[in-house]
């Protein structure tokens, strides 16, 4: 594993996978800041839904022992966190807390407790897909039609089992793609540069892009693989980066070659469109967030010279990467889709950084008593920043030559 080679040097001190802060210096280390406590919860609260689901993991024998054996230990993990930071190998960030969360579930043999329900929201979106590109295809006008695309990313974008509000709501109803799309949250998003991406779009197309994936089903086949064909359309080579090991509902390397060879015709097009130029790389990365500084060399070769990077989905491209700085244009795209009062503090601390008031943050997740660390979960608050419930993030970064 090696730095992605679009990351600007030095790496250790211009890149770090958080978006937001958990603790600064003058914390108490022996005492958990309530932006640890309040993560810690998240990941509490999807326990109920990941015993479920290794519970009914056929693949591996005593499953609802071994599941209860999980929820027990990651359980306890949590709460150790939360009276000592320190315990478990440190202060817990997002990438520590998924990171124990698979590695439990490995050791108790667990490889995919997901597989099942990829496996039917993939074969729902593969029948799907034609329609949706047909419907992209008849939008003649080039920015309108991006606009279409986008749209579709988001919508995509919420079939995302790691928030435990989603996945019951999945479990209980699914999730539709096309009225997700007519129901997105209207613009202007939290972040909004789509305009800019659109002049940009316009103007002139990119030579190479790397688009980092996120979840399997309407996510990669009704969202990313759309986008990536007009990419491919208009002459930009496409490289797309899938997960090692699976984590939650992301979608595999190995799951993602065997989708577009799927989808794609006798041939080798994605429906009329030549996939000549589309690559798709095994990124090295085990988690639902990723750590740029760690990816595979297969990766990197592959990135070296591209000249837009996008990273799509709460974990890559907003929880861990929202403001990492590239050698190239970047584009940073995903659905706020987590749980009630994190989803608010996230959305107060972007639109907080989008005005550079980085000097309120400081005072807020610091002074642990303050007024505005308890308001930060009430809507007023997201709704003052432009922030709502299952807001947009499309944020584009130009690198000037």
């Amino acid at each position: 594993m090696i730095p992605f080679p679009l990351l600007p040097t030095q790496i250790e001190t211009n890149y770090r996978a958080c978006t937001i802060p958990y603790r600064f210096p003058c914390d108490n280390l022996k005492k958990a800041t309530p932006t640890e406590v309040s993560w810690i919860n998240v990941f509490a609260n999807s326990i109920p839904s990941f015993k479920k689901r290794a519970e009914s993991d056929i693949t591996v024998p005593d499953a609802p022992a071994r599941a209860k054996i999980f929820a027990e230990r990651y359980g306890g993990i949590l709460e150790d966190w939360k009276k000592d930071p320190e315990s478990n190998g440190g202060p817990p960030d997002g990438i520590i807390l998924g990171r124990v969360r698979e590695h439990l579930l490995r050791e108790l043999g667990f490889k995919d407790i997901f597989k099942k329900v990829k496996d039917e929201e993939n074969a729902k979106a593969i029948s799907l897909f034609p329609e949706v590109v047909s419907l992209s295809d008849a939008i003649e006008d080039d920015g309108k039609r991006l606009e279409n695309l986008v749209r579709g990313i988001f919508a995509g974008n919420i079939f995302d089992l790691g928030s435990a509000q989603l996945a019951e709501v999945f479990s209980r109803d699914g999730i539709s793609f096309l009225a997700t799309c007519q129901n997105l949250v209207p613009r202007p998003w939290v972040i909004d540069d789509l305009d800019n991406f659109q002049a940009k779009w316009i103007k002139k197309p990119w030579k190479k892009a790397v688009i980092f994936v996120d979840n399997s089903g309407a996510d990669i086949i009704l969202g990313i693989l759309p986008f990536a064909r007009e990419l491919l359309r208009r002459g930009t080579q496409v490289v797309l980066a899938a997960n090692e090991l699976p984590a939650i509902n992301d979608v595999t390397y190995t799951e993602l070659t065997d989708i577009v060879s799927q989808l794609k015709d006798g041939n080798g097009q994605l429906i009329g469109v030549d996939t000549s130029k589309l690559l798709i790389a095994n990124s090295g990365n085990d988690l639902a967030v990723i750590d740029l500084s760690r990816v595979s060399h297969e990766l990197a070769d592959l990135s070296s010279d591209a000249d837009l990077v996008i990273l799509e989905g709460m974990g890559r491209g907003i929880e861990t990467n929202l403001y990492a700085q590239f050698k190239c244009d970047s584009l940073k795209i995903g659905m706020v889709v987590l749980s009630l009062c994190h989803r608010y503090s996230l959305l107060f601390f972007i639109g907080v950084m989008k005005r550079n008031v980085l000097c309120l943050v400081l005072i807020i997740l610091t002074s642990h008593e303050h007024p505005l660390v308890m308001k930060v979960k009430h809507v007023e608050v997201a709704q003052f920043l432009g922030g709502r419930l299952y807001d947009c993030v499309f944020k584009y970064n130009e690198v000037q030559s």
